[in-house]
C-alpha cells in the first residue's frame, strides 16, 4: 500500500492516459499510452512490492473466483461493476476501512471518482458501492 501511497498525486500529461508515470504502468503489463490504466497501475504496484502477480491491464481479471474475499483489509483489491459495460470497469487498492467506507489508492480516476479520469487519486468509497474484493497478497 505504501506504493500505491506515494503515486497518489501523479497526473496524466495531455488527459489521454499518457504521460511518463503512466505510461511506466501500461509497460509494465506491455500496453502503451492512450491505454485505461486502473488494473495496470495496481499490477505495477504489485510489482514494485515484489509480487509476480496480478500483471494485467484488463480489470475483469483481478478477480478470479480462487481471489475472492469477502472483507476489505489494507492491500485488498477492489473493483466497481458499471452495469453499462455489464462486468467490472474500474479497480482500486484498499488502503484502509472505517466503519462502511473503504479508503483506497485508484489509478485512472478523477476527483468524482469516474473510470474515465486523469490520474492517481485516493478515494472514499461505500462499501455497498463496491461489487467484489480479490486479495493478491496473502
Amino acid at each position: 500500500m505504501e506504493i500505491a501511497r506515494k503515486e497518489i498525486g501523479v497526473r496524466e500529461a495531455t488527459n489521454r492516459n499518457d504521460g511518463q508515470r503512466v505510461e511506466g504502468y501500461l509497460g509494465y503489463v506491455g500496453f502503451k499510452k492512450g491505454a485505461p490504466y486502473c488494473a495496470a497501475f495496481l499490477s505495477w504496484c504489485f510489482g514494485q512490492a515484489g509480487y509476480s502477480q496480478p500483471r494485467t491491464a484488463w480489470s475483469p481479471a483481478l478477480f478470479p473466483a480462487s481471489r475472492l474475499v469477502k472483507e476489505p483489509l489494507p492491500g485488498i483489491v477492489y473493483g466497481l461493476y458499471y452495469a453499462g459495460l455489464g462486468r467490472i470497469g474500474h479497480c482500486g487498492l484498499v488502503e484502509n476501512v472505517r466503519n462502511d467506507w473503504v479508503y483506497g489508492a485508484e489509478g485512472n480516476t478523477n476527483e468524482a471518482g469516474g473510470r474515465e479520469g486523469q490520474g492517481v487519486y485516493r478515494k472514499i468509497r461505500h462499501k455497498r458501492t463496491i461489487h467484489v474484493y480479490s486479495d493478491w497478497v496473502r
